[in-house]
């Protein structure tokens, strides 16, 4: 279903990048809601089957209908770059319940049945109660599902962002939302989400954001094929202080879950060493020191000594991003990797 966000005058202006866990959670809970497939994530759906298996999710993916809204207090936009699972988890348990309550009814709506389902109703019945125990079972599929992999997960989405961010700030938003998704357009101020492949022909929906930004959220979890747009519906004579956001599929995620292999190329080893051969051939995307050590099972000060010595060759360059200091191939590190 398309969904076409205009912006107010500024608006554009004030778009930034988030990395959410709270988004995490909610789209490793979709995917492991959906028929087992080949793909990418299928090692991760293998994995989490015993993880999943003591959690009933039903409430969750009952509040996330395959066309229509979520609870907006489920997917609040994250509050800075950076966000902690606390932070956000404590920002929804502050979720007042007749608020709750109206997210909740627009969301079961859009399920054919849902509301008057015994789950539904109980969902309804007491909002705030209903609020707790989401915020609780969000917390439990945080630690079950997503936190083990986090230092990984979270290098990755920050790589993502200082990659598009330095886009952002030389094309501006019409460059940018071009290169995250096919599915992302922009025209004189308005950004279009068709957030599904099935898009229905001539069911569309318009939103007026209210001065508050955009903000965009790469994500592991949506998939390749994936992209959601969320703005907030202002009722009349009610203001609420969110900003449009907009979760997308993170750069990356390809061999995400692959274990490493039989090591690097053996002619790239036996120029290198095969220590510092293993890290540049493992830099197909940027990472940082902690995120390379946990994907190859190396001790992070092997890989720091490692990503020095090829840096002071010319084969890996460095930027900070938060307090984040990624790396990655310059065009000599490239061509040496994929020759050999």
């Amino acid at each position: 279903m398309p969904i076409h966000i205009r912006f107010a005058a500024g608006d554009p202006l004030r778009c930034r990048f988030a990395v959410s866990p709270l988004w995490e959670v909610r789209e490793a809970v979709r995917m492991l809601g959906r028929p087992l497939r080949p793909g990418r994530h299928l090692p991760w759906l293998r994995r989490m089957a015993t993880a999943a298996a003591g959690l009933d999710l039903r409430a969750l993916r009952l509040l996330m209908p395959g066309h229509g809204p979520a609870p907006a207090f489920l997917c609040p936009p994250p509050g800075g770059p950076f966000s902690v699972i606390d932070d956000e988890l404590a920002q929804v348990r502050s979720t007042p319940p007749d608020r709750a309550y109206e997210d909740l009814a627009r969301s079961l709506a859009a399920t054919p049945g849902a509301a008057d389902a015994a789950l539904g109703r109980a969902l309804l019945e007491d909002p705030g109660r209903t609020v707790r125990e989401l915020a609780d079972l969000l917390e439990l599929a945080w630690r079950a599902l997503v936190s083990p992999d986090w230092p990984w997960l979270r290098g990755l989405l920050e790589a993502d962002i200082a990659f598009h961010s330095l886009h952002l700030a030389d094309g501006g938003p019409e460059r940018l939302v071009g290169e995250l998704h096919p599915r992302l357009s922009w025209s004189r101020g308005t950004l279009t989400v068709r957030d599904e492949p099935e898009d229905r022909p001539g069911v569309e929906e318009s939103r007026i954001t209210g001065g508050e930004g955009l903000v965009l959220v790469p994500s592991i979890f949506v998939g390749p094929d994936g992209v959601r747009g969320f703005a907030p519906e202002r009722a009349p004579g009610t203001t609420r202080p969110e900003a449009a956001t907009v979760v997308y599929p993170a750069r990356g995620t390809g061999g995400l879950w692959t274990e490493p292999g039989g090591g690097p190329p053996q002619a790239l080893a036996a120029l290198l060493g095969r220590g510092r051969a293993t890290v540049l051939a493992a830099l197909a995307e940027p990472a940082t020191t902690t995120a390379l050590a946990q994907r190859l099972g190396l001790a992070p000060s092997s890989v720091s000594a490692h990503l020095s010595t090829l840096r002071g060759a010319g084969l890996l360059t460095s930027y900070r991003f938060g307090h984040q200091v990624l790396y990655e191939r310059t065009p000599l590190g490239i061509a040496l990797a994929e020759a050999a």
